[in-house]
């Protein structure tokens, strides 16, 4: 039996699974209750509890709990699983990385943890301009949202400079959470490649490297990664 958790937040999803899952409580419950929300919110924070009184599923459940995953992929902007299920929890932490959303699973007496990451923001973009050279914070674990809500922003400041020198502020990222929110670090960084003169990224070495393996070969030939201790360097070279 799976019942809709009452009493959540605005855009959050939740769902409680008790005893055998059969395929018929997807269709009949899970799938219906998903559209609904579906339709009014583009993407949702969802709440999964199995707690003591959750068995198992059933073949024709699994199955449609899988289609319902790829069916919905990008309509999950968080995802948290209570339980102390052993093969759910390692299931959940080996698939966690593919999934294009943050996720994490927790255990049964940590339902109000679950409830509050779900709430809380994970990090943020911040954008400054002085003439051509537009200057992006990462700032914590960016969720793909974090983009959703600057892309506007972005592509005006775009339009607005003929050659942008970027100068990429990494000295506060966490890095990326979920293979959604690189998905559109990397979509932004291919639509506007072409309006880049000039890229400085300042950041820990461990972040030049991935950068380099990553997105380099979207960025312009003048671009150049800096230690976190020069970023006055990094900023008059940006300039020349």
């Amino acid at each position: 039996m799976i019942d809709i958790m009452q009493g959540l937040p605005e855009g959050t999803l939740g769902f409680q699974l008790r005893g055998r899952i059969s395929a018929t409580d997807y269709t009949s419950v899970l799938t219906p209750a998903l559209e609904r929300a579906l339709e009014q919110h583009d993407r949702l924070k969802l709440l999964v509890l199995m707690g003591d009184d959750f068995e198992a599923y059933e073949l024709g459940a699994a199955w449609e709990d899988s289609k319902e995953a790829v069916r919905h992929w990008s309509g999950f902007e968080r995802m948290a699983v209570v339980t102390d299920v052993p093969w759910v929890r390692l299931t959940f932490h080996v698939f966690a990385i593919a999934l294009p959303c943050p996720s994490r699973v927790f255990a049964n007496g940590e339902v109000e943890e679950a409830r509050r990451w779900l709430g809380e923001s994970l990090g943020t973009i911040h954008l400054s301009r002085d003439g051509d050279v537009l200057t992006a914070q990462l700032i914590g674990s960016l969720e793909a949202g974090a983009y959703a809500r600057a892309e506007a922003e972005i592509d005006a400041l775009f339009a607005e400079i003929d050659g942008v020198r970027l100068l990429l502020d990494l000295r506060a990222f966490d890095g990326w959470a979920g293979l959604g929110a690189l998905g559109h670090h990397l979509a932004l960084i291919r639509d506007h490649r072409r309006a880049l003169r000039r890229v400085a990224v300042v950041g820990e070495a461990a972040w030049q490297k991935l950068a380099e393996r990553v997105v380099s070969r979207f960025l312009p030939s003048q671009a150049r990664f800096f230690p976190s201790a020069d970023q006055a360097l990094a900023e008059t070279w940006i300039r020349q």
